[in-house]
């Protein structure tokens, strides 16, 4: 017996809203703790978890799409967001100098932000094949008693 295509989604849609509260509060926790942790779980963390939870905002976009599509989703929006920094206007220094615009905008343009994004995606990714097969059949041995 398979699950009905609207109790999947709801399904779905939870884990994916609470992979995103556990990213951000992750990098929150990696930037506010940054001396008590390790310096490179300090310098890279921060910007793999923030791809991260671009990821499964995009999979909780795109519940219904395959991880691929939220994958380039992903890779896109984040690339965007690191190459919008090389554009220095002044209203965008601006927003960049608040908490939120900071968070989300970033500072500078660095090449590794790049290699770390990519690191984050593929890892949650990564997360989402194996968590949502462990999730559904856990769901399908349920359903069957």
């Amino acid at each position: 017996m398979s699950l009905p295509i609207i109790h999947r989604t709801y399904c779905l849609r939870i884990f994916y809203l609470c992979a995103v509260v556990i990213c951000i509060f992750f990098g929150l926790a990696s930037r506010t703790f940054d001396n008590l942790l390790p310096s490179f779980i300090t310098f890279h963390a921060g910007d793999a978890l923030w791809a991260m939870m671009v990821y499964f905002g995009c999979r909780l976009l795109l519940v219904d799409k395959k991880i691929f599509s939220a994958l380039c989703c992903a890779i896109i929006f984040c690339y965007g967001i690191e190459l919008s920094q090389l554009f220095q206007a002044e209203w965008v220094n601006e927003l960049r100098g608040t908490l939120f615009g900071a968070l989300i905008l970033g500072h500078g343009f660095l090449f590794v932000d790049l290699i770390r994004y990519t690191i984050g995606i593929f890892i949650a990714a990564f997360v989402d094949k194996t968590a949502i097969t462990f999730l559904f059949s856990y769901l399908k041995s349920r359903i069957s008693e």
